[in-house]
Parts: C-alpha cells; sequence; structure tokens
C-alpha cells in the first residue's frame, strides 16, 4: 500500500471513535486488542482498563474478550485504546437514573483504603468510613469482597466523584421496620427485647426496631438503687407494654410485669405456723410492718409485739431492725400477712416479763429497754 492507501484506511478510525476488539494478548501493564477492520492492532495502557487501580492487566482482562473501546490516541500502526472510559460512559446515565429514583445498588466492595471502601460502577464509587454503617467500626479490612447495598448520596460526572453510603441503606430499613412495629404493637403484649442503653431513670430496650423505656420502677418488684444492679446492655429481657404514644414514638415498658410476683406462692412460702427473718420496714401506732421476702411485708399488729402492754411499738422497735416472726394468717387474695413476734418469745421463754427478774444496776432502766432488749436476742 502507498503512504496515501494508509492514511486514509487509517483515518476511518479517529480519536474519540467507539469501536470493538477482542483481547489477543496481556502483559502486565498493557493489553493487545486485535480491532475488527482495523489495519494495525491497539493497546489499553493499565490505567486505562478500570476505574480502580490494579497491579496487573490479568485482573481486569482475559484473553478473548470482546470489549468496548475508545480510540484516546492514533499512533503510527497502533491505536492507544481506553476500556474505563467507556466504563464511565455508559455508567453515568444508569447511576443518574438510581440517584434520581433514590434507588439502591448492590455490589461488591473492591478495596479499602484510608478513610473508606471503593467499589467499582462503572466509575469508582467511594464511601467513607462514616457512611459505612450506623455505628463506629474500628477495621474495615473484613469488607473486602463483601457484597452491600448502597445509596447515592453524591455525584458529579464533570468531577468523576461518585459517594455512596450503605448507612443510609440501614436507617431506611430501620425506619420502615420501626413504622411496622409501631402500627402492630398493642398495650399488654409481652415481648422479647434487647437492652440497648442504661440511664440513671431506667433502661431503653429494643423490641424490634424500636425502642422503649422501662422506668427503673418497673425493673423489679423490689427496690432498685441502680438500674445496672439488675442489667446491662445487651441482655435479653421479657417485656410488657404500658402504653404507646406513636406521635412521639414513645413506649413504656414493664420488665416487673412480665416476672412472678411476690406473692405468687406465698403459702408455700410462708405457711402458716411457720418462722421467718424479717426486717422492720415501717412503724405506725397500730403495729409494724416487716418485709419478710422482698416485696412482701407482713403486719405485726401493736397487740402481737409484746406479752405486756406498750403504748406504742417504737418503744422496742426500730425500722431497718431484722427480728424473727411468725405466722398467724396467709391471705393471698388480700396480699395479707398475719405475724407475730410474742408467739416467738412465748414458744422459747415461757417466762412472762412481769417474772424477768431486773438485776439492781439495771433498776433505773424502763420496762420498754428490757422487752428491746428480749427481741434483739430473737433478731440475731
Amino acid at each position: 500500500m502507498t503512504e496515501d492507501m494508509n492514511l486514509e484506511v487509517t483515518n476511518n478510525y479517529n480519536e474519540g471513535d467507539r469501536v470493538t476488539g477482542k483481547v489477543t494478548k496481556i502483559e502486565d501493564k498493557s493489553v493487545t486488542v486485535e480491532i475488527s477492520g482495523a489495519p494495525f492492532d491497539g493497546v489499553i495502557p493499565i490505567s486505562e482498563l478500570s476505574s480502580l487501580h490494579i497491579e496487573k492487566a490479568s485482573d481486569a482482562v482475559a484473553e478473548g474478550d470482546e470489549l468496548e473501546l475508545i480510540i484516546m490516541k492514533v499512533e503510527e500502526d497502533n491505536y492507544v485504546l481506553s476500556k474505563r472510559k467507556v466504563d464511565a460512559e455508559n455508567a453515568w446515565g444508569a447511576l443518574e437514573e438510581k440517584f434520581n429514583n433514590k434507588e439502591t445498588i448492590e455490589t461488591e466492595v473492591k478495596d479499602v483504603v484510608k478513610g473508606g471502601l471503593v467499589v467499582d460502577l462503572g466509575v469508582r464509587g467511594f464511601i467513607p468510613a462514616s457512611l459505612v454503617e450506623d455505628y463506629y467500626v474500628e477495621s474495615f479490612e473484613e469488607y473486602k469482597g463483601r457484597t452491600m447495598t448502597f445509596k447515592i448520596v453524591e455525584m458529579d460526572k464533570e468531577k468523576n466523584r461518585l459517594i455512596l453510603s450503605h448507612r443510609a441503606v440501614i436507617q431506611e430499613e430501620k425506619e420502615s421496620q420501626k413504622e411496622e412495629v409501631l402500627a402492630n404493637l398493642s398495650e399488654g403484649q409481652v415481648l422479647e427485647g434487647t437492652v440497648q442503653r442504661l440511664a440513671s431513670f431506667g433502661a431503653f430496650v429494643d423490641i424490634g426496631g424500636v425502642d422503649g423505656l422501662v422506668h427503673i420502677s418497673q425493673l423489679a418488684h423490689d427496690h432498685v438503687e441502680k438500674v445496672s444492679d439488675v442489667l446491662k446492655e445487651g441482655d435479653k429481657v421479657n417485656v410488657k407494654v404500658l402504653s404507646i404514644d406513636r406521635d412521639s414514638e414513645r413506649i413504656s415498658l414493664s420488665i416487673k410485669d412480665t416476672l412472678p410476683g411476690p406473692w405468687e406462692g406465698i403459702e408455700e412460702k410462708a405457711p402458716k405456723g411457720s418462722v421467718l427473718t424479717g426486717t422492720v420496714k415501717r412503724l405506725v401506732s397500730y403495729g409494724a410492718f416487716v418485709e419478710v421476702f422482698p416485696g412482701v411485708e407482713g403486719l405485726v399488729h401493736i397487740s402481737r409485739i409484746s406479752h405486756q402492754h406498750i403504748g406504742t411499738p417504737h418503744e422496742v422497735l426500730q425500722e431497718g431492725q431484722t427480728i424473727e416472726v411468725k405466722v398467724l394468717d396467709v391471705n393471698t387474695d388480700e396480699k395479707r400477712l398475719s405475724l407475730s413476734i410474742k408467739d416467738l418469745v412465748e414458744k422459747e421463754d415461757n417466762n412472762t416479763y412481769d417474772e424477768y427478774e431486773m438485776p439492781e444496776e439495771a433498776s433505773g432502766f424502763s420496762f420498754s429497754d428490757v422487752i428491746g432488749d428480749q427481741l434483739k436476742k430473737f433478731s440475731k
């Protein structure tokens, strides 16, 4: 062929033209391509094979692959080609449509770089570390090769900039799940939940995508001083729904209402005639309330405190004092326990307090002091 004929054939393929080529040879940093109808082959530099950084050309293509390419430069007996630019041009249209329609994209994480993750969507997509999860991640090394779902949060074709978020997908899913849970929730339901966070006033429990508050007063039947005494983050608990405010998304829960009541089985725990150790919780004019089990108090009537007449329980008892009591009667329905201190004194010591002989050096003591000493004896 003459030089003029060669130029005429070559000019059929100009810079910017799209061509189809078949990979015939792969080297580390370049790929040779046979172009249909062209007088000579073309070369794709490794930098033009992919939107991502690759170490070897064989990481992106294989011999025999049919590729759509753009001619970047026409040299003597050679074309410089780009696969990356074709991929990008094909991708931007589809990506813009997904962005406008707020669609999700499922793809594989190709690389982990400083500051986040990288995916290949025909163009390089970057996921900043803050947009990967809705919680802090120490290391992203295990994310490479993982298939994940993303949403496009920012795109600029001119700057070849594409920012994606997996956190946005998670937040949408949680919001949808929350709406479903709230719609199906009803007062009185008993559900399993997970303790998410502890506060001084209670615990926040996740009941399937929405958090509810268990107030400290609803943690147990007995008094709880600190929430951390009975719960820790991550605990699985059963909760009862007390109230729902859908407008403010506030849910009140109770653990206490799912637990056996303190009075449940009281006839077996405190049968009539049994002797129990308890703590004086309150003193009133007509007697003393003694806690014999957590959340279970019984009344020692003033007439059952001592064999001797006393004007007030304060003469011989103190709040917080530990004593022994005898069960006189159990009323489960009314949650009442009738107790006696006097019956134990009578059982263990048949002498009445009238017969108690006081030593001369104690002659200045009042009778209530003696009774108190006797009660302390039995409360040890």
